[in-house]
């Protein structure tokens, strides 16, 4: 048997194991509330969904589990040290997805959205000055799966476009920077700045006061990533004084955002509910029956999670 561990309401795992059931008929797949003891001593593979750590330590016999999500940083913040390999998701769905938000909000801001929003709401007609597409430098911060396919987009579409990484990176019709010399260097020169970070302990409040003063008056940012990338006090404070003209968030420090956040009616915040990527039930659960099928004929275990780097 193979539990499915997740924190998540009963309607919502039961949808999952449904399909995950569906997508490996080989396999029992159960809540972890239904094993036995003597059931969980013998689990080797979990599947997770946000999963409680107490749960997942319950199983001693465990060598991996399989995260129905990209993100698997609460779950690497909340084990220490955990004895157990970690499988995030790796959808090639999920990055077209994720571009095409990219692509779709960049182009908000890219052709003054906000603006003409608040000139409606006013009865105001007036044209703004248009910038075309190569003109307009965008700059991706974090080259993985999600930031290498969302920049190729951009580029795709017109955009002049550099992005930002820990390490060296290559990318056809991209610019590419790395380090601290380079984050610096990127920032200076964007214009829509499109985070897609992963959360770790280096990227926590990664986007401070210093970093976001690097950017040029007037810059806009995305922030696809997670919230704590963000200092949201920071970012307040640049979209009141103008240094900033626009954020569309989609991640947040607590979500759902709190009713009295100022982000909600900031006149210079979009808000999104986390929809910029969201994970595909049934794309998602083929994957994980392949690598569990795999796991099963080799005894191998898929690429996994470097805690570490915390990705």
């Amino acid at each position: 048997m193979i539990p499915f561990v997740s924190r998540a309401d009963v309607a919502e795992q039961t949808n999952w194991i449904e399909q995950l059931s569906a997508a490996m008929p080989n396999e029992v797949i159960v809540p972890l509330n239904d094993l036995t003891l003597e059931q969980r001593l013998q689990c080797d593979i979990a599947i997770v969904a946000n999963p409680n750590p107490s749960d997942l330590l319950s199983l001693p016999s465990l060598k991996w589990v399989h995260s129905v999500w990209a993100g698997v940083e609460r779950m690497l913040n909340e084990l220490e040290s955990p004895p157990f390999s970690i499988v995030r998701l790796i959808d090639e769905n999920l990055s077209a997805t994720m571009s095409e938000a990219v692509l779709a909000w960049t182009l908000y801001l890219h052709r003054d959205m906000p603006i003409y929003a608040k000139q409606q709401a006013n009865t105001v007609w007036q044209q703004q000055p248009m910038v075309h597409a190569k003109d307009r430098r965008i700059g991706v911060l974090g080259l993985g799966e999600l930031g290498r396919v969302s920049a190729q987009r951009l580029a795709a579409n017109g955009f002049s476009v550099a992005g930002w990484s820990r390490h060296p990176k290559q990318i056809d019709g991209v610019e590419c920077f790395y380090g601290e010399d380079g984050l610096t260097h990127l920032l200076k020169q964007t214009d829509i700045l499109v985070c897609l970070l992963p959360l770790t302990k280096e990227t926590q409040g990664l986007m401070g006061q210093q970093n976001l003063s690097f950017l040029p008056i007037g810059a806009s940012l995305i922030n696809f990533a997670r919230g704590p990338v963000i200092d949201d006090e920071a970012l307040l404070k640049k979209l009141e004084t103008g240094d900033m003209s626009h954020a569309v968030l989609d991640v947040f420090v607590q979500e759902p955002l709190a009713q009295e956040h100022a982000y909600w009616k900031h006149d210079r915040v979009t808000v999104l509910p986390h929809i910029s990527a969201p994970t595909h039930l049934v794309s998602a659960s083929e994957i994980v029956a392949k690598n569990i099928k795999a796991y099963r004929l080799t005894g191998n275990i898929p690429p996994a999670v470097d805690l570490l780097r915390g990705y």
